[in-house]
């Protein structure tokens, strides 16, 4: 029978490293007594030995949480940009692009007028404008993915889609009875409206038929 010595050598390794780091900081703290004692104060080693090491044990545990919230802090940094990426990639794909310009161009003020004429390639564009708002409403929920972070290139889009969508999701709404009709859209808008208003107060909608 072989007997795997891999596992034990490393717990032995383990057990004299520990051991002689306890004994080297036994070493250091009757140093640091007995120069104490020369120097004329009267103390006992071993009070001394508990109350250095709660307070290395304390700093340890300190640089520990410090190390932590960093690592952390990075993780988070990490999932924003992955995030930012994914919507960058959603609403910027060539199909979205199409899709928003064909509605920009080619759909009606009049939501009723509009779902009476609209072609089959005007009614694929508007499903997959929306369908990518709601995707962009989930990655974007609150807490996610700070807003500063996003807002300042997601926000033109997303207003200039729903100023032509938006009565149309309402129409559709009261038409099948469904009040809930794209909801996470229509929250998306509006917080997309309520940052635009805040930060970029004089931004007005303009429709241009040669827009690049």
């Amino acid at each position: 029978m072989r007997v795997d010595w891999s596992g034990r050598l490393t717990l032995i390794a383990i057990l004299v490293v520990t051991a002689a780091g306890f004994i080297l900081w036994i070493g250091v703290l009757l140093f640091a007594w007995l120069l104490l004692r020369l120097a004329g104060f009267s103390t006992s080693f071993w009070a001394m030995t508990e109350a250095l090491s709660t307070a290395v044990a304390a700093a340890a545990v300190l640089g520990a949480g410090v190390v932590a919230y960093r690592e952390l802090t990075e993780v988070a940094s990490s999932r924003h940009m992955e995030v930012a990426d994914r919507l960058f990639e959603e609403l910027n794909s060539p199909e979205n692009i199409e899709a928003r310009r064909w509605i920009f161009k080619n759909l009606p003020d009049d939501p009723e007028e509009g779902i009476r004429t609209i072609t089959p390639e005007g009614q694929a564009a508007v499903k997959r404008v929306l369908n990518s708002l709601d995707r962009v409403a989930f990655l974007t929920q609150a807490g996610w993915i700070p807003e500063e972070m996003i807002m300042p290139w997601m926000s033109p889009m997303i207003v200039k889609a729903w100023a032509k969508l938006g009565p149309y999701v309402e129409y559709e709404s009261r038409r099948r009875h469904e009040p809930d009709y794209y909801q996470q859209a229509r929250e998306l808008a509006g917080r997309c409206r309520a940052w635009r208003a805040k930060h970029v107060p004089d931004a007005k909608i303009t429709w241009l038929d040669d827009a690049l």
